[in-house]
């Protein structure tokens, strides 16, 4: 099995080649080769097809943005579990501060940094892309969506 390459702010964010490559070009390419058919062609029919390409593009997008909700939530609870753990008081009482997107951020920080940028997010209301910025050792995702 080849080795994963080392991640970091840099290169964290995952391109999933069968959502961004095929399927989001294709049903584009659909919705406007529907919309021109119907253009040449007007008719009930037609139309209608430009209705379902455009429901097909829904699709697509809401299939997607489902699965990612759902991934976030897993990931808020576990860095909540994670930072409970970690944390001490009076900082592990303000967890439930952090918002859902710098919950998502802290998970690159090592347990060694994360105190620091949970208590600096808390302070400065940091937005998620300061605080991987902020990471040092970062402790990659290969499971994201």
């Amino acid at each position: 099995m080849p080795e994963k390459t080392p991640q970091n702010y840099a290169n964290h964010a995952k391109l999933d080649p069968a959502f961004h490559l095929f399927l989001l070009p294709v049903s584009g390419i659909n919705v406007l080769i529907a919309i021109w058919y119907a253009v040449r062609h007007l008719s009930v029919w037609s139309i209608w097809m430009v209705v379902l390409s455009v429901a097909g593009v829904f699709l697509v997008l809401k299939c997607r943005l489902y699965a990612l909700k759902v991934q976030d939530r897993v990931i808020r609870l576990e860095e909540r579990l994670r930072l409970s753990g970690l944390l001490a008081e009076p900082l592990r009482s303000r967890i439930g501060e952090l918002s859902e997107s710098q919950l998502i951020a802290l998970r690159f920080a090592s347990d060694e940094e994360v105190a620091k940028l949970v208590d600096k997010a808390l302070a400065s209301n940091l937005p998620n892309t300061e605080i991987k910025k902020a990471v040092v050792n970062w402790k990659p995702d290969y499971f994201r969506v």
